[in-house]
């Protein structure tokens, strides 16, 4: 395991909620967030809602970009209040919650990535991974907490 990896996630019951809400809102786009908190242990307190800013607008359905001022926003809010972004959420609307070739080259490394997605016939499912700084993505245990 590389130095500082999660061993599992803890999200708090109101953050995922409101993940869930803002990713499922976003359909038939791929909606994003990022996740605030905190590590040791890995645990994710507030989820910050962000544009999908994806150029051209038409691929947005499979495709997400965050903006970068909404990122640097995030990042100045979360320290003031001893928080961090600890990664970024996304949605598949139409595919498994798993990350794609895309989402893995524009990751910022290492990172935590939580992925909502819905495979044509079965239900939505929430997936979490790891990104490490080399090597392919690593599926992580997540648990809500109260």
């Amino acid at each position: 395991m590389d130095g500082g990896a999660p061993a599992e996630l803890r999200i708090d019951r109101q953050a995922l909620t409101v993940l869930e809400a803002v990713l499922a809102a976003a359909a038939p786009e791929e909606g994003c967030a990022l996740l605030l908190g905190h590590r040791d242990p890995w645990r994710v307190r507030l989820v910050w809602p962000c544009l999908n800013v994806w150029e051209p607008s038409a691929e947005r359905g499979r495709r997400f970009a965050l903006d970068p001022r909404e990122q640097l926003q995030a990042q100045k809010w979360a320290r003031a209040r001893g928080q961090r972004v600890l990664g970024a959420a996304h949605s598949h609307p139409m595919s498994e919650p798993v990350p794609s070739a895309l989402d893995r080259s524009l990751a910022f490394r290492p990172t935590l990535m939580l992925i909502l997605g819905q495979p044509p016939g079965a239900p939505r499912g929430l997936a979490c991974w790891w990104l490490p700084e080399q090597g392919g993505p690593r599926r992580l245990a997540w648990r809500m907490d109260d």
